[in-house]
């Protein structure tokens, strides 16, 4: 998907994006936040958004965030300030592509919901390999694509619906994971009815 359908198609969700897809991710964001929160550390949020997630991570970390799409960063800082959240260091408007952070900069790193969503989702794996210290995670929530059931179907129905729906509704597992430098810790289902999937890489050490 080309940056413009990206932005045209948030532009368009933004106003909504709380109540429709936010609730439909709530579970992921909460997997995903429960586990960062464990680790501590500095935390770096791909595509965040309008925040949804930013009040339920530990105030003890110190988060950064970015988005491409202005109209979701617009709710996100209003958000921020609104909470008065301490912990959320910045929230940036970046390309995923080509992160303007140094090698080795975080923790871990967020991609909740995302990766379906971004032009070359390789490079992005790459991009956020490289910020990832060594023995960091990668903690992903996101629907990927189902070779048999229900969310089969309704994949294959969504497909011609992709730059009006803003994500890619066959999206492959192993597109994640191929950077060699990343490995797969933990992998499994997520409500409902295990239409999202929780995954968590860990970026080997030498």
């Amino acid at each position: 998907m080309e940056l413009d359908a990206v932005r045209n198609s948030y532009a368009r969700w933004a106003p909504v994006y709380d109540a429709t897809f936010g609730r439909i991710t709530h579970a992921g964001r909460r997997e995903a936040v429960r586990h960062i929160n464990a680790r501590g550390g500095r935390v770096l949020e791909v595509g965040v958004g309008t925040g949804l997630s930013l009040e339920a991570y530990d105030p003890a970390l110190q988060v950064t965030g970015f988005d491409y799409s202005d109209d979701m960063l617009r709710k996100a800082r209003a958000r921020v300030a609104r909470r008065g959240l301490k912990h959320v260091e910045a929230l940036h408007q970046m390309d995923a592509r080509s992160l303007d952070f140094p090698d080795s900069s975080f923790d871990t790193v967020a991609a909740m919901h995302v990766l379906s969503v971004v032009p070359e989702p390789e490079q992005v794996m790459t991009e956020i390999a490289r910020v990832l210290r060594p023995g960091g995670q990668v903690v992903i929530t996101n629907h990927f694509r189902h070779e048999r059931g229900v969310w089969a179907g309704l994949a294959r129905a969504a497909a011609p619906l992709e730059r009006v729906l803003g994500w890619h509704s066959d999206f492959e597992i192993d597109t994640v994971l191929q950077d060699p430098r990343l490995h797969l810790i933990t992998r499994r289902d997520l409500p409902p009815m295990g239409m999202m999937t929780f995954l968590v890489l860990e970026k080997r050490v030498n």
